[in-house]
């Protein structure tokens, strides 16, 4: 059950309109009717509570659960306790996802610009916008409509801003355009120097960093990542890109749209990654490279080569995936003492 002191449920909601909401059925028998107060997990969940159950490791849970409705797949209803009710959907955690959406919204901007905030007068705010204390709006920026900007944050000069974003605590932003609905969590920096300079035996020479960083609508960055600005062209992050908090993406990146970067990843300068590729918690890219649309690159792995559109790669240097997992087998057999299979030559 989320704790009301932090987080505020909206509702209640009747289960006919949780199932519009989710898109989910309504089984035979529930009542569409039925007043549905939060959400909850599996085994917190209440009589007034609606949960799910996507995992199936999680059956037990479900069948035991006190739960007053659950989003469940058709598969695993018969397994529902006495009395829950039950929405159908073929994938329940994205049902589950939108439902607690719908109780528990993102906070909205309430129109006011703290005392305490430091505004440019030729900043320009959209209607609605919220602006906390501390927080720097420098010269030139301008911002859509109903944009919430966190206590010590700084929109730095000329920066553009779409409607329904929201900025972090301590975020700090210069050299992008944002489009609309995006999310940048507290402490991230956006469009800072990246890292060029020319190398020499009298010292390196810093290069001018003279590209933007672009980002697309409903995009989310994580608390404490970076993004450098282009050296020329510009850093891009495509359309619903989720990036995770601890995320660096050096200068001239082009970030694919639905892309996920998961945490502590790292992208070096001038690497593309295609449309909807994943790039998994502390994997690393050299520069240069490309990524190809829905490739997957797991934990941990170093990508010094092109990967492919669609397909998997792991290890260090990373390669295709199950070559990584048949290296991983053999190796654990030699230091077991064990044959691997393979005839000496």
């Amino acid at each position: 059950m989320p704790d009301p002191r932090f987080f505020r449920a909206d509702g209640p909601f009747t289960l006919a309109r949780l199932a519009e909401i989710t898109g989910a059925e309504l089984a035979p028998g529930s009542d569409p009717q039925r007043l549905v107060r939060d959400v909850a997990p599996l085994d917190a969940a209440g009589p007034d509570d609606l949960s799910f159950l996507d995992n199936k490791k999680y059956v037990e849970a479900f069948a035991s659960s006190r739960a007053g409705a659950c989003i469940v797949h058709p598969d695993h209803a018969p397994r529902a306790p006495v009395g829950m009710a039950l929405l159908l959907s073929p994938g329940p955690y994205r049902a589950y996802a939108l439902a607690a959406r719908a109780f528990h919204p993102d906070p909205k901007a309430r129109g006011e610009i703290h005392a305490a905030a430091i505004v440019d007068p030729t900043a320009v705010l959209g209607p609605g916008c919220e602006v906390g204390p501390g927080a720097v709006i420098e010269a030139g920026a301008r911002l859509g409509a109903r944009c919430r900007i966190g206590p010590n944050a700084v929109i730095g000069a000329n920066v553009e801003i779409g409607d329904d974003c929201q900025i972090g605590a301590c975020a700090s932003l210069s050299h992008c355009i944002l489009g609309n609905r995006v999310m940048i969590y507290p402490g991230a920096r956006i469009g800072q120097d990246g890292f060029g300079f020319a190398m020499g035996p009298k010292g390196h020479l810093r290069i001018p960093q003279l590209g933007r960083v672009l980002i697309g609508d409903d995009v989310e960055v994580g608390a404490n990542s970076t993004i450098d600005r282009g050296a020329g062209p510009d850093t891009v992050i495509g359309r619903g890109a989720m990036i995770d908090n601890l995320v660096q993406i050096g200068h001239n990146a082009q970030i694919g749209a639905g892309c996920v970067i998961v945490a502590q990843a790292g992208i070096s300068g001038s690497t593309r990654m295609g449309d909807f590729s994943v790039l998994a918690a502390q994997a690393g890219l050299a520069g240069h490279l490309t990524i190809g649309p829905g490739a997957r690159i797991a934990a941990k792995s170093g990508v010094m080569r092109d990967v492919p559109a669609g397909t998997e790669v792991a290890g260090i240097p990373a390669m295709p995936i199950r070559q990584h997992f048949r290296q991983v087998a053999v190796l654990q057999k030699l230091s077991q003492g064990k044959p691997t299979g393979r005839k000496e030559e």
